[in-house]
């Protein structure tokens, strides 16, 4: 049974990181809101410092090992970590040099040589960013629809296409060592069987970030549209088999990246739905009113039962989302988990931070407080990694047991 009690460990680091977001990201958290496309040099740095020679997520492989040791917990501390990260400022948590998607493809779906190739640099050096290359401008949740090509000629594998919304894909593409995961189809007539991830590494010939994106939210993020023409890159960098499976095995492959990463996503949701939650509850307490928790419910405010289901909905997902890390890190497989906990937080954060909006009145609309930057960062999460409509839809293939061709 999962135990609801974090770890020592888990609680000392989540003290630490809280004090990173205090300290560090909020007192710069409207700078670079407002001055979207420049860079946090400073605070980059120091988090690379701080970071750099941690490790990155979860192998699946080495938590099916660890489990008959003991109880790994990287995954479930990821989550923590993320939450603390995004209540300082998810666009900055965004910004933090890390393998990101891009390192979670390589864990999801590479080899061991190739897990101790891409993400081994990341532990010393100058900072270094991670990307994941799948959207496209004609096809938007609907990954198995992507036209980006991959064909072999040689001892190469040659990219052509166009990918849109990469989280990091400006740094990925363009600073040392860092490198971008795209997925890309060697088969056209495959269908899903055919679509393969492959790692490009930055400053590649024939990759080019030719635009980056103006946002609603996450502004201290960069989010890059990458161009591939004739990009050539090494055999050894397809992440899996080459060969095209019946019964979309590889693509199920290339899925098997979200497992890991919607639990990262839904608790960085949490972390800006706490902080909007934290802030109204203290201007509340500061205007006089107190939520009283222990009071009849036909004597509670319409405040009061607002605020009381907004927090439960926040604590749900919570709870969701620690347990498909925890799975996760037992090596047990957590696809419903994973979709499950995305499409809660994804729901209650946007929920959350309206209604802290709403709270505060034309005050917290005001851009004087953070709580309407907050609302903007909120509904990214509803977004990425699988929209709201897409992980329902998995949520209910699972639960029903129907195909995607049965339940669409």
């Amino acid at each position: 049974m999962i135990d609801f009690e974090l770890s020592e460990n888990i609680v000392k680091s989540r003290e630490m990181i809280h004090m990173v977001g205090e300290q560090l990201m909020r007192p710069i958290s409207r700078e670079y809101d407002e001055r979207e496309h420049e860079k946090p040099t400073e605070f980059l740095e120091t988090m690379w410092k701080l970071s750099a020679g941690s490790s990155f997520g979860s192998d699946r492989e080495a938590d099916k090992k660890a489990a008959a040791s003991g109880p790994r917990e990287s995954n479930l501390a990821s989550c923590v970590s993320i939450e603390e990260l995004s209540w300082g400022d998810a666009g900055l948590y965004l910004s933090i040099p890390n393998p990101g998607l891009g390192g979670a493809a390589v864990l999801a779906a590479g080899t061991a040589e190739q897990k101790q190739r891409f993400l081994a640099p990341f532990k010393d050096g100058a900072p270094k960013w991670g990307a994941m290359a799948i959207t496209e401008p004609h096809c938007g949740s609907d990954s198995a629809a992507l036209q980006t090509t991959a064909v072999r000629d040689g001892d190469d594998w040659v990219l052509n296409g166009t990918k849109i919304y990469c989280t990091s894909g400006l740094m990925a593409a363009e600073k040392s060592d860092g490198f971008v995961v795209v997925w890309a189809t060697v088969d056209k007539s495959a269908g899903r069987a055919g679509i393969k991830s492959f790692v490009v590494a930055a400053h590649t010939p024939g990759m080019k970030v030719i635009k980056v994106e103006n946002k609603m939210g996450i502004r201290a993020s960069d989010t890059a549209m990458i161009v591939f023409e004739d990009c050539r890159i090494p055999l050894d960098n397809i992440l899996g088999s080459a060969e095209v499976q019946t019964g979309n095995e590889g693509f199920k492959g290339a899925m098997a990246t979200f497992d890991a990463t919607r639990p990262l996503v839904a608790a960085s949701a949490l972390g800006i739905g706490r902080a909007a939650l934290d802030f109204a509850r203290e201007a509340l307490e500061r205007a006089g009113v107190k939520i009283r928790y222990g009071a009849a419910q036909s004597t509670l405010t319409a405040l009061e039962r607002d605020f009381m289901e907004i927090e439960s909905d926040l604590q749900a997902a919570r709870l969701l989302t620690w347990r498909a890390a925890w799975m996760m890190d037992r090596g047990k497989r957590n696809n419903l988990e994973a979709s499950m906990a995305k499409a809660k937080a994804g729901l209650a954060v946007t929920r959350v931070t309206q209604k802290a909006v709403e709270f505060l009145g034309p005050l917290g609309y005001s851009r004087k407080l953070l709580l309407e930057k907050w609302m903007r960062d909120a509904k990214i999460n509803d977004i990425f990694e699988g929209t709201q409509q897409i992980n329902m839809l998995i949520v209910a293939r699972r639960i029903l047991g129907y195909s995607s061709k049965e339940l669409s």
